[in-house]
């Protein structure tokens, strides 16, 4: 059986299943996932760090859940032995209901609420990032008045450019996430000595869509200094967050190299003899995920070719948020010569377009396209702005596909709303 995404005799194929027929079952728009391209990126990963690193000192590798929260992802994830990332009360209840050990999630974020902090400790989960003073004295008082001790460790803002888009780019110094060093050492010393507060060690994160290693290499290296100078003051450091951010080929990147990556841990983290977290999202999602469109209508202009699509910047946003590429490809693929369309969806924006100046296949209405490489940051960002319900979400595996999220419709939509009586 076929796996991952592989066209066969000319049909775009998800583990066999050919998208057709997910169309024709589930309607478009409709996000596809398959398992088999899951079980291949994540022991990709888990082969680096064999590779790399004792058996001992294989690191915890924690989903970030924000990449893809569907509870079917979640709960694979879990079986392939994943923890979690969260950055939200709701994406720490999604973890738990997917069958993910509380003792296998760690909270990041810099905006927790007091609910969040108190459901995070009553579930006794791993490690809650600290972010900022205001934070630790939240997340102390609150320790304390419930009398359950909270396992923290602190983010560490190393100012390191991570030569990707500046709307995900977490590790500058003007960012808004972390402490610089010089504000995490008072914090530390302080916080070992307060009770109900287990401090583990530090965490770091310096952004997302990573194909270059060097700004790990930077990063890596700035925390392991940090470390080193907290135990050489004879501070407490157990654990060794190191985040997430390596990114996938979209168009022309290059690959980051995932043995190079284990190389650096192996080499500046694992002297420190410290726990290693590591919290991948897009590098075990993006490809393994595309949404199934159908073309709705084909406009020309005296200028442009339009291709409007039923799938719009609500169901995928990345090329409107971050001027994203995806590949478009058809679902049935046997024409030999191209034309130019801009391919746009049907919200009421100019910025609802997937990509300008495309070259496609002569298509006409009602063909079926998939925009690849959409399972990081598709429906987990996707909104029902212009009322357009939320799509569908549907899983493959050797030759099956199973509905993960049902499609909405606009009567599920006004279920949630009240007119005043006023």
């Amino acid at each position: 059986m076929a796996a991952g995404f592989q066209t066969i005799d000319q049909i775009l194929h998800a583990d066999g299943v050919a998208l057709a027929r997910i169309a024709d079952t589930c309607g478009t728009p409709c996000y596809v996932y398959s398992s088999s391209q899951l079980d291949q990126n994540v022991e990709g990963l888990k082969s680096a760090m064999r590779r790399a690193l004792p058996a001992s000192d294989q690191p915890l590798i924690a989903f970030a859940c924000k990449a893809n929260s569907n509870l079917g992802i979640l709960h694979h994830m879990a079986g392939l032995g994943l923890g979690a990332d969260v950055v939200s009360g709701g994406e720490m209840i999604r973890a738990q209901a997917a069958g993910i050990d509380p003792a296998r999630i760690i909270f990041s974020g810099v905006g927790k609420t007091d609910e969040d902090i108190e459901q995070a400790l009553r579930a006794h989960i791993a490690q809650i990032n600290i972010e900022s003073a205001p934070e630790l004295e939240r997340v102390t008082a609150i320790a304390q008045h419930i009398g359950i001790t909270a396992r923290i460790a602190f983010r560490l803002n190393p100012d390191v450019d991570a030569q990707t888009h500046a709307k995900i780019t977490t590790g500058k110094e003007d960012n808004k996430f972390g402490l610089a060093a010089q504000d995490i050492a008072p914090l530390y010393r302080h916080a070992v000595q307060r009770r109900f507060v287990d401090v583990l060690g530090l965490s770091v994160h310096i952004g997302s869509q990573l194909t270059s290693l060097e700004p790990f290499r930077e990063a890596f290296s700035k925390t392991a200094a940090f470390a080193r100078q907290l135990v050489a003051d004879g501070l407490p450091l157990r654990s060794l967050d190191l985040g997430g951010g390596l990114g996938i080929v979209y168009d022309r990147e290059q690959a980051p190299c995932l043995d190079g990556y284990a190389s650096l841990i192996r080499e500046l983290i694992l002297p420190l003899g410290v726990k290693i977290i590591l919290e991948p999202g897009r590098l075990l999602v993006g490809n393994a995920g595309l949404l199934l469109t159908r073309v709705t209508y084909i406009k020309k202009t005296s200028t442009r070719q339009y291709l409007v699509l039923d799938a719009g910047m609500n169901d995928l946003v990345r090329p409107a948020l971050y001027d994203a590429w995806h590949e478009i490809r058809p679902v049935v693929d046997n024409a030999t010569n191209n034309e130019l369309y801009d391919v746009v969806g049907p919200v009421c924006e100019t910025g609802d377009t997937f990509a300008r100046d495309r070259a496609l296949p002569p298509l006409q209405a009602g063909t079926l396209l998939a925009i690849m490489n959409a399972g990081a940051y598709g429906f987990s960002m996707s909104s029902r702005y212009n009322a357009r319900p939320l799509p569908a979400e549907v899983m493959t595996r050797n030759g099956h596909f199973r509905v993960i999220r049902q499609r909405e419709n606009v009567r599920d939509i006004l279920k949630e709303e009240t007119i005043p009586a006023w």
